[in-house]
C-alpha cells in the first residue's frame, strides 16, 4: 500500500552548489584561487583536463537558471560567495564589480521567491592568501573574518541564513592528509593547525555577524557520517570511537558546543600532534557557536580494530587507531565507490538531537554522482530513476527523523545542474538538470520532474 510522506509547512526544498563549481571566471576581475593555480601546474590530475574557468557558467546564466530552479520546485538554494571575486587579493578594498554581480544574483533569487542560503567559503582559498600560509596562518584567519564582515554589511539586509564554511574537513583531509586538494601536503600536525584555525575563523566570523544585529541566523555546514563499529567487540567499539572523534566530533563539538572532545585532545597530545593556540582563541570559539547546522550526508563510516601493527616510520594519521571496514553485501554507488545507506541520515539527525541540543538543522547536501549518464537518454531526456530512488530513500528517513522530534527544516540536493567537481571535473554527474559542456545547453532530467512535484506537493508518494 502506498504512503504519502508529507513534510512540515515551510519546509525548505532546494539544492546546493558553490561559486567555484558553477560560476566560471566571469569578467569582474576575480582573483586566482588555489584551484586555478593547481590546474595551471598539474592539469593532468583533473579528469579530461577540465578546469574551473567556465564550469556551468552561472555567472552569465544565473537569471535563467534561477527561473528554472523555481520551475523545478525550489523554494530555496544554497549558493556560495567567492572570496577571491569580492577580494581578488584576499584583503584590501572590495571589488565593486563583484558586489554588483552578487547583488543582482541575490535580488534575482528573491524576485523568483527562491530563498538564498549564503555560504561564505567552499574550498576556494584565494591564491594570494594561500601564499601567506592559507589556513595555517592567523593572518589569513583575520583576513577571512574581515571578508565575512564586509559580506554581512553588503548583503545582510536580504539574507536569512548564513554559513561560514562548507565541509571544513575537506581541505584538511585533501590538502594535508590525502593529497586531493592543493597544497598537497602530507603532515598531520599541519592538518591539525589548519583544522583549528578554520574553527577559529568560523567563530570569528560569527562574532563579526553578531555586531551587525541582523535578523538572520548563522551556522556552519559539516559533512557528517554516522560511524558504525564492525561488531560489539570492545576493540571494534574503541576503533569506531576514534574514527568518530577525528572525522565528526573534531568539528561538530567546537562549532556547536564551543569545546573540543577531551579524548581527542588527549590523543593529539599523546602523539605530539597538537596545534598552536592561545587561551583567547579558545574563549572566542567557546562564545561564538553555530545557530544553525547544515548536514551534508553521502555515506556512513565503518570502523574496526586494526588488523596489523602501525608502521611508526609512516606519517601519523588517525588510521593509526582504527581500520576502515567494508560491510559485506553493502549497497553502493559504483561510480563514486560510496556506500549507500539511507538509514544513516536518521542516525545522524538523532545524534544531533540527542547530543547537540537539537540545534535547528537541515540536510544541506545529499546526492548521487553517476558517470556516463548519456547511456540513459530516452526520448531526449536522461531517465535517472536511480537518482529518484536515492532521494526517496533518504527522504523517508528524514521524514521519520522529523516524526521523532529532530529539528530538521529542509533538504538540499547536490546539485541543481551538473557541476564541475574539483579533480573529478565532470566525470560524475549529480544534477537534476544535465549540462552539455560544449553548448552549455540545460536539459531537465527525469529526476528534475520528480523534484518539481516534490516541492509543489511538499512531499511524495511511495
Amino acid at each position: 500500500m502506498k504512503k504519502f510522506y508529507n513534510f512540515p509547512e515551510g519546509f525548505f526544498w532546494g539544492s546546493a552548489s558553490s561559486a567555484e563549481q558553477s560560476e566560471g571566471k566571469g569578467n569582474t576581475g576575480k582573483g586566482k584561487t588555489i584551484w586555478d593555480h593547481w590546474f595551471e601546474i598539474e592539469k593532468n590530475r583533473f579528469f579530461d583536463e577540465v578546469g574551473p574557468d567556465v564550469t556551468s557558467d552561472f555567472f552569465n546564466r544565473y537569471d535563467d537558471d534561477i527561473k528554472l530552479m523555481k520551475e523545478l520546485g525550489h523554494n530555496s538554494f544554497r549558493m556560495s560567495l567567492s572570496w577571491a571575486r569580492l577580494f581578488p587579493n584576499g584583503d584590501g578594498e572590495v571589488n565593486e564589480k563583484a558586489v554588483e554581480f552578487y547583488n543582482k544574483v541575490i535580488d534575482t533569487f528573491i524576485a523568483n521567491e527562491v530563498t538564498p542560503f549564503v555560504n561564505l567559503y567552499h574550498f576556494d582559498m584565494p591564491m594570494a592568501m594561500q601564499e601567506k600560509g592559507g589556513w595555517e596562518s592567523k593572518k589569513v584567519v583575520k583576513a577571512y573574518a574581515n571578508y565575512t564582515d564586509k559580506c554581512f554589511e553588503l548583503f545582510g539586509d536580504r539574507i536569512e541564513r548564513w554559513f561560514t564554511f562548507n565541509e571544513p574537513l575537506g581541505p584538511v583531509l585533501g590538502g594535508y592528509m590525502q593529497d586531493f586538494h592543493y597544497p598537497n601536503v602530507i603532515d598531520f600536525k599541519r592538518a591539525t593547525q589548519v583544522a583549528f584555525n578554520t574553527i577559529l575563523a568560523n567563530a570569528k566570523a560569527i562574532r563579526k555577524f553578531k555586531k551587525h544585529n541582523l535578523k538572520s541566523k548563522i551556522g556552519i555546514v559539516l559533512n557528517l557520517s554516522p560511524t558504525y563499529p564492525r561488531s560489539s567487540n570492545k576493540y571494534d567499539l574503541e576503533a569506531a570511537e576514534y574514527c568518530d572523534l577525528f572525522y565528526n566530533r573534531s568539528f561538530l563539538d567546537p562549532c556547536v558546543k564551543g569545546e573540543f572532545p577531551k579524548k581527542l585532545v588527549d590523543t593529539l597530545k599523546k602523539y605530539d600532534q597538537m596545534p598552536e593556540y592561545t587561551k583567547e582563541d579558545l574563549k572566542i570559539i567557546k562564545e561564538n557557536t553555530a545557530q544553525i547546522l547544515g548536514i551534508n550526508y553521502y555515506e556512513p563510516r565503518r570502523a574496526k580494530a586494526r588488523d596489523n601493527a602501525v608502521n611508526t616510520k609512516s606519517p601519523f594519521m588517525p588510521e593509526w587507531l582504527f581500520d576502515t571496514y567494508v560491510l559485506p553485501g553493502r549497497k553502493f554507488n559504483q561510480y563514486r565507490g560510496w556506500e549507500i545507506y539511507e538509514k544513516g541520515i536518521l542516525d545522524l539527525c538523532n545524534n544531533v538531537k540527542d547530543n547537540y541540543g537539537n540545534i535547528e538543522a537541515f540536510i544541506s547536501e545529499n546526492g548521487m554522482g553517476v558517470a556516463d549518464e548519456a547511456r540513459f537518454i530516452e526520448n531526449g531526456q536522461i531517465n535517472d530513476d536511480y537518482r529518484i530512488e536515492f532521494i526517496k530513500g533518504h527522504l523517508k528517513y528524514i521524514h521519520k527523523a522529523i516524526e521523532e522530534g529532530c529539528n530538521i527544516n529542509g533538504y538540499h540536493l547536490w546539485t541543481f545542474i551538473d557541476c564541475w567537481s574539483w579533480m573529478n571535473a565532470y566525470k560524475n554527474r549529480y544534477g537534476l538538470v544535465s549540462l552539455d559542456l560544449k553548448t552549455q545547453k540545460r536539459t531537465v532530467k527525469k529526476s528534475g520532474e520528480f523534484y518539481k512535484l516534490l516541492g509543489k506537493n511538499n512531499g511524495f508518494e511511495d
